[in-house]
């Protein structure tokens, strides 16, 4: 494709033999595609090396989630195969666009993958930090938790209370003492900085 192009998330842009895949893109089954919709950039490779082509966002102000990045999302539905939620923080910043996320069995821990149950992972409305694998199918981006620092952060009991972990499987309630499933996060200060604007997404925002 000529370079100032306007492309759109999915677009085929050229074959990996002929590119190598930078910011905004991804490769699969030989070619690379954009994971965003923007400006396509070309740059050569002095080492000689294939040339670089990537995506120039066209919302410059809006963090758009990458490959390999982290992003704060919102559970909404679960099956026995994979759980859906709506992506609401990139890099810290609070995120309007409509994308969402999938995280499948085989992606929610890292051992142990044919034993993880779902509904013993994750519940609707828990607040997960995935890292981002890489761009599904109609802006639905693939996550895995498949690491101790990624999991569940914040998830409420049936009263409404914020629950505490106890293990790397498990939550409690302080108030009721009820015990629930979870794979929980170890935690990190800069996966967990929620923008201010962002955190009423907590508990106000439908998990429909």
């Amino acid at each position: 494709m000529e370079e100032n192009s306007i492309c759109i998330p999915g677009e085929r842009l050229g074959s990996s033999e002929q590119y190598q895949p930078g910011k905004g893109t991804y490769v699969r089954h030989g070619f690379v595609f954009a994971s965003i919709a923007g400006s396509i950039k070309k740059e050569s490779d002095k080492s000689g090396n294939l040339p670089l082509i990537h995506v120039q966002s066209i919302h410059t102000k809006q963090h758009i989630p990458q490959i390999g990045g982290i992003v704060i999302c919102k559970m909404t539905q679960l099956t026995s195969a994979f759980a859906k939620c709506k992506i609401i923080s990139v890099q810290g910043s609070n995120h309007t666009a409509a994308f969402r996320g999938i995280i499948r069995k085989e992606d929610v821990r890292a051992t142990n993958r044919d034993k993880v149950e779902i509904y013993k992972s994750f519940r609707p409305g828990d607040i997960v930090v995935a890292r981002v694998l890489s761009l599904g199918d109609a802006l639905c981006y693939l996550l895995s938790t498949a690491e101790n620092e990624l999991g569940v952060v914040v998830a409420l009991s049936e009263n409404g209370t914020a629950m505490i972990p106890l293990a790397h499987d498990q939550m409690q309630c302080p108030i009721t003492l009820l015990k629930q499933f979870r794979k929980v996060a170890r935690p990190q200060s800069k996966h967990i900085s929620f923008p201010e604007n962002s955190k009423s997404a907590l508990t106000n925002e439908s998990t429909v």
